[in-house]
């Protein structure tokens, strides 16, 4: 099978690649001309653990190639994939011109039934525009080719997407005829076999099937944070808490985990985007701005217990506020929303120095903020001289560090812990000040 995928983002490159790792031949099309030479070399411009050893298999093997021209090779594929960026715009929604732009392109150059398929996130009702736009550009060439359109959205999680893609929990499938159902059938086979859910369903279903499972996982963190900050007050723990409640079967253990916000590619940008397409539909998602709300407030929350130990927002100057962790979750490099820019920018402003280690995300956070702060070569020289330490992000390689080797470097032992990874009891006894989310 010889299928196109539109964009060589983060879903498009991952899906191509896990696709042709099923023996589908993959072309991964982009306009940006620097990315597609830059693959062509075996250069992965983004980190996703395992991606790089099977972008460059599958490009040896010959099942994987990249070009900037999809014109030119829409005639030796069965489907295409359309995964480009579908930005929040100024007023929140999703913006569709690159999905729209694939369309016309799509219909400007098909000469045979082909299906063209939408993997990129996008509102309900976005099939019908893309439906619509390679019509238009069909009867501007006066010719009557076959197509269809689909909705296939991924359920891809940084820093464990190969992974996701190979055993996936399901793989929604949006239709509307009976020779699309059976090309996405021959596609997903390999996973049938391997007895994973493949669901169909009408297209709109699909469309509102990603939006509605990232927004009840936002909600969850968003709620479990609320509880967290409640318990503080009251005088509970939320760690008991999060367990009493996780062990009802009815409500489950996962996403459960008090922090201090959710970031990243997805959650912020499709709360917002369903929030804006129940407005286009004179709705209120009264739960979902909530959510948005509570997780706005969690990005200031390591800020504030550190403002309020040290007196005041304005004692904070002068002060040497050692950060562990700047992308938004553990495994990527990505800081889209993330916590660490608002802290980075708080801290800033409250005249703090602030020195910053990350595993893999020290380059985007210099491309996203400059030299506004210290860039340490390790762990440990983010501490040299700290006044505290705000952990941001729960890599592995801080859930256990040599608290002694800590206790000498820092000026100060207080470490605020924005994903509740240590020990209260034991931190105390290594006489560290501690401070965590909710307990």
């Amino acid at each position: 099978m010889n299928i196109a995928i539109v964009g060589t983002g983060y879903v498009g490159l991952v899906s191509g690649t896990c696709f042709a790792e099923m023996g589908v031949n993959v072309t991964c099309v982009d306009v940006n001309q620097a990315k597609i030479e830059s693959l062509q070399k075996g250069e992965i411009p983004i980190y996703e653990p395992g991606l790089d050893e099977m972008v460059l298999r599958n490009q040896r093997e010959g099942r994987l190639k990249f070009t900037t021209d999809l014109a030119s090779i829409l005639d030796d594929v069965e489907m295409v994939f359309s995964a480009v960026g579908t930005p929040p715009d100024e007023d929140g929604s999703a913006d569709l011109q690159y999905v729209l732009a694939v369309a016309r392109t799509f219909g400007q150059n098909i000469k045979k039934y082909t299906v063209l398929v939408t993997k990129s996130t996008v509102p309900v009702g976005t099939a019908k525009k893309v439906k619509a736009a390679i019509q238009e550009e069909l009867d501007k060439r006066g010719v009557n080719v076959p197509f269809d359109v689909a909705s296939n959205p991924e359920f891809l999680k940084e820093g464990s997407a190969i992974t996701d893609f190979m055993k996936p929990d399901r793989v929604v499938v949006g239709v509307e005829s009976e020779q699309a159902k059976e090309l996405m059938t021959r596609l997903y086979r390999p996973m049938m076999l391997n007895n994973f859910r493949v669901i169909f369903t009408d297209i709109p279903s699909a469309e509102m099937i990603k939006y509605a499972a990232n927004s009840m996982l936002a909600t969850r963190i968003s709620f479990m944070n609320d509880i967290a900050n409640l318990c503080e007050l009251v005088g509970a723990d939320v760690n008991m808490v999060r367990k009493g409640i996780g062990s009802d079967t009815r409500i489950g253990s996962k996403f459960l985990y008090p922090g201090c916000g959710y970031g990243g590619s997805c959650f912020p940008k499709d709360v917002k985007a369903l929030i804006k397409t129940a407005e286009k539909n004179g709705y209120k998602m009264g739960v979902l701005k909530a959510v948005e709300d509570v997780n706005e407030y969690q990005k200031t929350v390591l800020f504030n217990k550190l403002a309020k130990r040290f007196g005041g927002e304005a004692n904070l100057k002068g002060k040497t506020i050692a950060m562990w962790g700047l992308a938004f979750k553990p495994e990527t490099d990505d800081m889209r929303e993330a916590t660490a820019l608002v802290l980075i920018d708080k801290l800033t402003k409250a005249g703090a120095t602030v020195r910053v280690f990350d595993p893999v995300a020290m380059n985007e956070c210099k491309r996203r903020v400059g030299d506004i702060v210290t860039y340490c070569k390790d762990m440990y020289e983010a501490l040299l001289d700290a006044d505290a330490l705000l952990l941001v992000t729960e890599w592995k390689q801080f859930r256990m560090p040599s608290f002694g080797v800590m206790k000498k470097s820092m000026k100060n032992a207080l470490i605020i812990d924005g994903r509740n990874i240590y020990d209260a009891k034991e931190l105390a006894e290594a006489g560290f000040e501690y401070s965590a989310i909710g307990c």
